[in-house]
This record gives C-alpha cells, structure tokens and sequence, in this order.
C-alpha cells in the first residue's frame, strides 16, 4: 500500500521529536509552578525555560510572553475590549472581535491607516501572502509565519502577537499571546493570578514544554535554509501544475508568501470536491482554513480579494513542510492533474 502523503501543515505540523522528548520528560515533573517547594520550583523552571526558548525564536526578548490554550484564546485576549479595525482576509480568531473594514487588494494586501487600533496578520493562512506590519500597530496574527518566515517581536512593529505551538511542530493546545512591556491587556480568565496575572489557571506544563523545544527547533530549521528547500519544492510543484493546466490560478504568486503554500483554484471545480478526492488517493490537503468544525464552504479571504463565490468555493490549499519530499510533491501533481482531467471530461 502506498504511504499518505501529508500537504497541510498551515492546518498543524506533525509533532518534532524534540517536542515529544520535552513533553515526556515534563511528564514527571510533579510540582504545580505556584508551589513554592522544591517540586512546585522545578515545574516552575520548566515553564520559566520553555518561555525564554519562545522569547529567543521569536525575537522577543523584552517582551511578555504569556502562554494561553492556543491563538484563538491569544486573540481573545488581545482583542476583547478594544474597538479594533481589521480586514476580511484574518482569521476567523481575529476576526471575531474586528469591524472587518479595511480594504484588501486583488494581491491579498490590506493598507492599514490607523495601525494603533488595527489588527492585522503577518501571513495569510490561505494564500501565504505575507503583510507589511506597520509600526505600532496594535495586534498581529503571527502565527503561520514564526517559525516559516524570518520575524523578530521586537523589530515587528506590533504591541501584541498570537502564536501557537502546533503550527510549527509543537503540541496542540498551547500558544501564546507576545505583548510589549507597558500594553495593557485585561485578564478574561481571573483566579490564581498566573501568567503575570493576565491568564490564570494552573499552567499546562506539559504542552508549554513541547512548545519551548519546538520553537527551538524551528528557529534552527529557519537558520539552516529547511523552509529554502521547501519552497523549492512549492515552485516545483506550481511549475508542473501550471505546464499541464494552464488555467489554474496560483493565488497571491506574485506576491511575497510563505515559501510553503499554494493556494491554486481551477474555475468550477469545486474545492470540496478536491479535497476528498485527494484524500481517497492518499493526499492530505485542504479547502481554506482549518478552524470551522469541519464546515467547507467558499472562502472569505478570496472573496475579499475580488473573488466570486464561485471561484473562491473552487480553491484548494497545498502547504508543504520539512518532511515534504520532491516525490510527495510529483506524486501529488500527478494525482491531481489525472482528476483534473476527469473533471473536465465531465464538465465537457
């Protein structure tokens, strides 16, 4: 039988062995981090290590980080209380607690006027196109870009930023909300006072744990040329796409993206339809973004470039990472364009 082949990282990234080796070993730490006892100090070291291995990836020495279950809470409590703007293109995470009203270009690019009470993501989860941040804007969703894209905190211009573990390899779960030392952030879960009083709740070592480790190794991955190769294998695959079927549109290539992600669209064939046939020949992908409880429907950032329904119900995501080779990624443009053409002798 041959292997599945895994093309959605955006959506998660498969667990980095220095993530598990950290997560086991926190394990058997014992101690609650509020304990002022031996054991309730080593669970506090661990939490205290994983937060700088966090600070250092993230160019965010300085700043704040305080864990969180994931960035959909980071977007909470970055945003609740404040009158923010925002774009159609962010995630549904942020765009909860944004008007939605800037203008997004037929490139993906929002332009940003009032950067104090905006929020806006560095790069798209969809499209891969990736934003120039203007100083001092208020939030910025970072959290495909660390760990794919050269970022540092503290030269981003933004006072706070959510990212998450599991897109870069670490546990799901866990995230965390980077603020800049003097923002104010208004605590919505109070009790205990953890988390420098902005998030309470015993902390979850265990995922804060693999989130250190796997920030660390991801930083590594991004110094060494890893995500280089991979957007080699991207070109690649686009290149031999666009030989065959010449009217597929690669969203956002013109722009700077994520070096892993296709966002490719065929007028009239619908993006759900792909994603399943895809899945029954043994390809993960996927049809926008991955947090609507399994609902696929067209997708709101293509349309807020310009897009009909029709065609942005028609787009696919392909994002590849570190464990993607040039034959998974031959393999699937074969598979892929056999389909297309049983879709066109259908259609015909």
């Amino acid at each position: 039988m041959t292997a599945r082949v895994y093309l959605d990282y955006n959506a998660t990234a498969p667990l980095r062995p220095e993530a598990r080796a950290a997560m086991i070993a926190a394990m058997d730490v014992i101690g609650n981090p509020s304990s002022v006892h031996a054991e309730g100090r080593a669970a506090k070291a661990l939490v205290e290590r994983a937060r700088a291995q966090v600070a250092a990836a993230f160019g965010a020495d300085g700043a704040d980080v305080i864990f969180t279950s994931g960035a959909t809470e980071a977007a909470a409590l970055a945003c609740a209380g404040r009158e923010l703007r925002g774009a159609a293109i962010e995630h549904d995470a942020v765009g909860a607690w944004v008007d939605g009203t800037l203008g997004v270009d037929p490139h993906g690019r929002v332009h940003v006027d009032a950067p104090e009470i905006t929020a806006l993501q560095l790069a798209n989860s969809e499209t891969g196109v990736v934003q120039d941040l203007p100083q001092g804007l208020a939030v910025s969703d970072m959290t495909q870009a660390f760990g794919k894209w050269p970022v540092a905190f503290n030269w981003s211009g933004a006072g706070m930023a959510l990212i998450s573990a599991h897109k870069l390899g670490g546990p799901k779960g866990i995230g965390a909300l980077v603020v800049r030392r003097g923002t104010e952030v208004a605590a919505q879960i109070r009790g205990g006072g953890q988390e420098m009083g902005r998030r309470s709740g015993t902390e979850n070592i265990i995922g804060i744990a693999g989130f250190g480790a796997a920030a660390e190794a991801a930083a590594g991955d991004l110094a060494q040329g890893v995500w280089a190769r991979v957007e080699k294998l991207r070109n690649i695959l686009e290149k031999t796409i666009a030989a065959s079927a010449k009217e597929t549109i690669f969203v956002g290539k013109e722009m700077a993206r994520l070096p892993n992600t296709s966002c490719l669209l065929v007028p009239g064939w619908k993006g759900e339809t792909q994603v399943v046939t895809m899945d029954l020949a043994g390809f993960a992908i996927s049809a926008g973004s991955a947090c609507s409880s399994g609902k696929v429907r067209a997708s709101h950032t293509l349309m807020a470039m310009g897009y009909s329904a029709d065609d942005a119900a028609s787009a696919i995501r392909v994002s590849l990472g570190p464990g993607s080779t040039e034959e998974d990624v031959m393999r699937f443009a074969e598979c892929w364009l056999k389909r297309l053409g049983k879709h066109r002798a259908r259609a015909a």
